[in-house]
């Protein structure tokens, strides 16, 4: 007698299987369009000529910051790239559509659920049957379960869908990978470049004080006018009054750097004190061909994946007008006694196949489909939005480079014809031969000239970093399999 009251268990566990392996051999449509990544014609070659510091050869961009030869900077980037808070967040974002992904694919399999109650029924006495019925108890445990077959393919397009939103999130912590270590390289660039200028600035004032004491000693020897003297102290005053402005930007990259090394501003104060020099770029820098980008360029990669999400979220949305199979069952045990809750004859089951299929909605789910195709069309438009801003910024940063260090090579002649020029006039004015106003004017030329040169000797170091950061620079394959890992 047991065996034939879990017959009607077994029964339910066979139709279920059998149901399952029917709609397995069923499920070979997927809804939606298949996915193809876009294409788009680029250039074939960079619009920049290959001179001045450029070749065409293939870009190594791997850690392009050891290229620069300053230890100090490989040792802040490596920091950053360990502390930053933007890429906590972004490794945050990782692991979230990892997570997704798999709320995605559970879809994909039954739910099964546990239950244990106990119920007492108390009937009224002022009901008709309530003064024959009598209260009652009942005791139950079981299982429920519930499945759903993926007929069309809508939970294959869903699965396809997090699994894009997941290489999203990948690469956008790799651009951000990218941006942290081109900002604290720049932020460093811009720390050696006011100390440098400070230290210019400096310089010219020493020389300024001895031409003013200069002036003075010809002033009370009677071999010059007073307004020599005011002259001289003017001069002086000028160059001593840039002196907070270049002390206010000296600051501000300091504590942009221990912000970008997720460290309070001030930290870095006592370590960077020391004047460094300028990082010096390298003789020549590899661009590539503009076609690299799309392989190289993070953001490039992630508006592609996020076009492939949007893609397949269209057969998602195409899924839900088809009819939805689902089987369902529940196996357990009910008893109004404790006691026989766990004999055999208190064993009960249901089981079955549902059949789900929207009728009639006034249009509502084709317009859902309408939508995501629209915004299918966005992506596609995003990432072509993308590409032609990596050409952009690649193009602008290969100008500036160039043209900077043609800029950067009249300025450096320029200082040095400024500096003999000042010599000149001094020892001219000492013997008496030229008046002031010659020292005064090759005095502010070279001030102004010195701290010019080094303000592009900045610039070139600087246009370097936004070239390589443009090229899509800053992260490999193992640095991505770090990201990945958190």
């Amino acid at each position: 007698m047991s065996t034939n009251r879990l017959a009607p268990s077994q029964a339910w566990l066979g139709t279920m299987l059998a149901s399952a392996g029917a709609a397995f051999l069923t499920a070979c449509i997927t809804v939606g369009p298949d996915y193809e990544p876009p294409v788009t014609s680029l250039p074939g070659a960079w619009h920049e000529p290959a001179e001045s510091g450029l070749a065409s050869g293939t870009a190594d961009l791997a850690g392009w910051w050891h290229r620069l030869g300053d230890s100090v900077l490989d040792e802040l980037v490596a920091r950053g790239t360990r502390q930053s808070l933007d890429l906590r967040e972004a490794f945050a974002r990782v692991r979230e559509a990892r997570a997704l992904r798999g709320v995605a694919a559970s879809e994909r399999y039954p739910t099964v659920d546990g239950r244990v109650a106990f119920t007492r029924t108390g009937q009224s006495e002022n009901t008709v049957f309530g003064a024959f019925v009598p209260d009652a108890n009942e005791y139950s445990a079981g299982f429920d379960a519930a499945w759903e077959i993926d007929l069309w393919g809508r939970v294959r397009r869903s699965v396809e869908a997090a699994d894009a939103d997941l290489a999203t999130t990948v690469e956008d912590a790799r651009d951000v990978l990218v941006t942290v270590a081109a900002e604290v390289a720049l932020s460093y660039v811009d720390l050696r470049g006011f100390q440098r200028r400070l230290a210019i600035a400096r310089d010219n004032l020493s020389l300024q004080e001895q031409t003013l004491d200069l002036v003075r000693g010809r002033f009370e020897a009677g071999l010059v006018g007073e307004g020599d003297v005011a002259q001289a102290r003017t001069n002086l005053e000028t160059t001593r009054s840039a002196l907070p402005a270049f002390e206010i930007g000296l600051r501000a990259a300091e504590n942009r750097l221990a912000v970008l090394l997720g460290q309070a501003p001030g930290t870095l104060a006592a370590e960077l004190a020391g004047e460094g020099t300028i990082p010096v770029p390298p003789l020549a820098v590899a661009v590539g061909v503009p076609a690299d980008l799309l392989r190289r360029r993070a953001d490039v990669r992630s508006a592609e994946r996020a076009l492939a999400a949007e893609t397949a979220r269209i057969g998602v949305a195409e899924g839900d007008l088809y009819p939805r199979l689902a089987l369902f069952g529940s196996l357990g045990l009910a008893s109004e006694e404790a006691s026989d809750l766990f004999r055999t004859s208190s064993a009960a089951s249901i089981f079955g196949p549902s059949l789900r299929w929207n009728l009639f909605d006034a249009g509502r789910l084709r317009q859902f489909v309408a939508a995501q195709e629209a915004r299918t069309d966005q992506a596609l438009a995003r990432w072509e939005r993308t590409v032609l801003g990596a050409l952009e910024e690649s193009e602008n940063a290969m100008t500036a480079f160039v043209h900077e260090q043609a800029r950067r090579a009249s300025l450096f002649e320029a200082a040095s014809q400024a500096r003999l020029a000042v010599d000149f006039a001094r020892t001219q004015y000492t013997e008496g031969l030229s008046d002031f106003q010659n020292v005064l004017v090759s005095e502010r030329s070279l001030a102004v000239l010195e701290d010019e040169l080094a303000t592009s000797d900045a610039a070139i170091a600087t246009h370097l970093i936004r070239l390589y950061k443009s090229l899509g620079g800053g992260w490999d394959e193992g640095e991505l399999q770090i990201a990945a890992s958190f």
